[in-house]
């Protein structure tokens, strides 16, 4: 998601309730400026609570995929079943011609 705020804390559009970080005038080194390597308490709640909000989305996601996949499946044992059920007749109805044409060679 690239849009900011969280359910309690929503992203206004208005400039003027908009929290803008203050600009500080006077120009600082590079080397004085700390380096700030771990994430804040701020940026971790909110993320956690963005991952709250999309959880039963990727848990639903997960389970129409597991559904799609068993439909899968159970569509190709029942092509393999009739596959199977379509060769046992042609099966039978070969040995029936077999039985016809030694019966007419015999007579």
């Amino acid at each position: 998601m690239t849009t900011a705020g969280t359910i309690d804390r929503p992203m206004t559009r208005d400039p003027q309730l908009r929290h803008l970080p203050k600009q500080v005038p006077t120009m600082t080194a590079a080397s004085e400026t700390p380096d700030r390597t771990g994430i804040d308490a701020n940026s971790s709640r909110q993320n956690r609570n963005r991952e709250m909000q999309l959880m039963p989305e990727s848990l639903a996601r997960a389970h129409m995929n597991d559904r799609l996949h068993e439909a899968e499946s159970q569509r190709r044992a029942l092509r393999v079943t009739s596959a199977r059920r379509l060769q046992r007749r042609a099966e039978r109805a070969s040995l029936r011609a077999r039985r016809a044409i030694a019966m007419a060679v015999m007579q």
